[in-house]
C-alpha cells in the first residue's frame, strides 16, 4: 500500500533546521508525486546546492526502507544518485541525495531509453553484491512459487534492485550515451540470482506495451540474462504472477492491475512458447 505523502513545510521545526545545517536556507522546494514508500519526497535548492530527500517517521513501518537505503548508498557508485547526507531528529529519517537531471524511462516499444536501461542493468550485473544485511530472493519468492523445488532458481549471491519500475529509472540525455541511466530507490535492495533483475524488468516492459516475446528479447541484451536456466524463467514468471494476484486483491488500483494482467501474459508465453 502506499504511503501518504506529506509536504516538507510539516516537519517539525527541529528536522527542518537539522536539514538546513546540510543545505543551508532552502530556496525552493519541488514536492515529489511519484513513489509510494516515502512520506517526505522533495527536491530542494538553496544557495548551495539541490538535493533530492526522502524521509519517514522513525515510528513508521516501512522505516526499515530508510536504513536500507543508507546502507547500501555507498556501493551504488555510477548506478545511482550518491547519498550526500542523513538526518535523524525530531522523530524522523530524512536522506539527502544528489539530485539528477533528467526524466522517467519510457519503456514502450521504439523508446531510445530502452538500450540506455539495458546498459544500465549491465553495470548492476557487474557491481559486487555488499556485504550488508539483505533479504534473499528466494526468501522473498518462497511463498509464491509454484513448487518449493523452483526456489533454487532464484537464489545466488547478486546485488539486486527487484523493483523496474519506470518511475525508478531516471536517463539523462546529456549525459554520455551507453551511460545516461541511473536506478533510484533502492529499498527492496535484495540478493539472488544475477538474471532476475532482466525478469523484472521484462513484466514492466509487457505492461508498457511490449509482446512476451519482445520483452525477453530486450532481457537478452543483459548477459547475465543468458546465465538462467528455461525452466528457472518459466518458474520466475509464475511466482510474479502470483504475486501481482495478491498485490491486487489487496489494493485493486489500475497500476496494478495493469502489472498483474503483464505477469499473467509473461507466465501464459512461458507455459505455451
Amino acid at each position: 500500500m502506499a504511503t501518504t505523502r506529506i509536504g516538507l513545510d510539516r516537519l517539525p521545526p527541529a528536522a527542518r533546521t537539522a536539514v538546513e545545517a546540510h543545505t543551508g536556507p532552502l530556496l525552493t522546494v519541488e514536492e515529489s508525486t511519484e513513489g509510494f514508500n516515502s512520506e517526505i519526497a522533495a527536491r530542494v535548492t538553496s544557495a548551495t546546492g539541490t538535493w533530492h530527500i526522502k524521509g519517514l517517521r522513525t515510528d513508521h513501518p516501512r522505516a526499515w526502507t530508510q536504513h536500507r537505503e543508507a546502507a547500501i548508498a555507498p556501493f551504488l557508485t555510477d548506478l545511482a544518485p550518491a547519498l550526500r547526507w542523513r538526518v535523524e531528529s525530531a522523530g524522523w529519517d530524512l536522506l539527502g541525495f544528489e539530485a539528477l537531471d533528467g526524466h522517467h524511462a519510457d519503456y514502450a516499444p521504439g523508446s531510445p531509453d530502452l538500450p540506455e536501461v539495458a546498459a544500465l542493468l549491465r553495470r548492476l550485473g557487474e557491481t559486487p553484491c555488499p556485504s550488508i544485511e539483505l533479504r534473499h530472493a528466494e526468501q522473498r519468492l518462497e511463498h509464491y512459487a509454484a513448487h518449493p523445488d523452483n526456489l533454487r532458481f532464484f537464489a545466488g549471491t547478486h546485488l539486486l534492485h527487484t523493483d523496474l519500475n519506470n518511475a525508478n529509472v531516471l536517463v539523462d540525455t546529456e549525459a554520455p550515451q551507453g551511460d545516461r541511466a541511473r536506478l533510484v530507490d533502492w529499498a527492496w535492495a535484495t540478493r539472488g540470482a544475477a538474471w532476475l533483475d532482466a525478469g523484472y524488468w521484462i513484466i514492466w516492459l509487457i505492461a508498457a506495451g511490449h509482446t512476451p516475446a519482445s520483452a525477453e528479447h530486450w532481457a537478452a541484451e543483459i548477459s547475465c540474462w543468458h546465465t538462467a536456466p528455461t525452466e528457472g524463467i518459466t518458474a520466475f514468471a509464475a511466482a510474479n504472477a502470483n504475486v501481482w494476484s495478491e498485490i491486487t486483491h489487496a489494493d485493486p488500483d489500475p497500476w496494478a492491475l495493469r502489472l498483474a494482467t503483464a505477469a499473467n501474459a509473461w507466465h501464459t508465453h512461458r507455459r505455451t512458447s
